[in-house]
């Protein structure tokens, strides 16, 4: 019911433009970057990491995982009913926020989490369209079956991904999200791997998901099963549980084709497996 009133949502109607000074690019603010007290004008923001500034609501972040969210609802709701009224809706969000020459967001991030004073945006802006991947395409795949998302809305939509894909892949912001080392890295795989199979790269997909146990296992975990990345922030146990929850959605995906990521595991004993039985014990509160 609610995600059938929420009206369509569009970036183009913020109070304040990017640098670049179009309204379709998204933007958006570190969440945990604050005014220096010690300057007039409090610039440039210094980090104060776990703890969030209230500034990140008036920018376009929150209205993207509104539409995600409500997207999300909508796309399963029509997959278990077959109720049209929820694909039609679905149907107008998706057409308003990636389509429609009016409304449509750019196919980039050059302006996602930015810091008042030091810069514009930053590759690791793309940890908020991760649930784009890991939320959304998910509940699109079944308004196919729908005379209201037409074979027309799907090309589009996989031209819009096909496009931010290629962004993702070439730009520095992109290249820097893939050498970040932590949860960002891993995020950012399951968006390439997700869009690559949307848009009909499965060549690419695959090659990326053969990579996975080297280039991020063998990386980021202890042969112990710690997560040292993780483990620096204050919010040590979140970020550890989230980066093992996007490489398990990794291994899922893998497993889909054949690629079996759960059962890798280094030289000296890195794996999935060992992540998992270090966390248990925070997770049960035993520790």
């Amino acid at each position: 019911g609610v995600a059938l009133q929420q009206e369509p949502l569009s970036i183009v109607n913020k109070p304040i433009l990017p640098s670049s000074g179009d309204k379709h690019d998204y933007m958006s603010v570190g969440p945990y970057w604050w005014p220096d007290p010690e300057k007039p004008d409090g610039l440039p923001y210094i980090r104060r990491d776990g703890e969030r500034n209230p500034e990140v609501l008036k920018t376009d972040r929150p209205l993207l995982a509104k539409l995600i969210s409500t997207v999300k609802t909508l796309g399963f709701a029509y997959g278990f009913s077959q109720r049209e009224d929820y694909a039609t809706h679905a149907a107008l969000l998706l057409r308003t926020w990636f389509l429609d020459a009016e409304t449509k967001m750019n196919p980039n991030l050059l302006y996602g989490q930015a810091i008042p004073g030091r810069c514009d945006g930053r590759g690791i802006g793309l940890i908020e369209t991760a649930a784009f991947a890991r939320e959304m395409l998910p509940a699109i795949s079944f308004l196919i079956d729908s005379e209201n998302w037409s074979e027309e809305d799907m090309q589009g939509l996989q031209a819009w991904f096909h496009a931010f894909l290629e962004w993702m892949l070439t730009h520095p912001f992109g290249v820097d999200e893939a050498r970040h080392g932590n949860n960002h890295s891993t995020a950012y795989d399951v968006q390439v791997v997700t869009y690559a199979f949307f848009v009909g790269q499965p060549d690419l997909a695959r090659r990326i998901l053969e990579g996975v146990g080297e280039r991020r296992i063998a990386d980021q975990i202890e042969p112990d099963g710690q997560q040292p990345r993780e483990l620096a922030r204050t919010m040590a146990l979140g970020y550890a549980s989230g980066n093992m929850a996007l490489l398990l959605e990794l291994a899922e995906i893998g497993r889909q084709w054949g690629i079996d990521l759960i059962n890798y595991e280094s030289p000296d004993g890195r794996s999935l497996r060992r992540a998992f039985d270090w966390l248990l014990p925070y997770w049960t509160g035993e520790r």
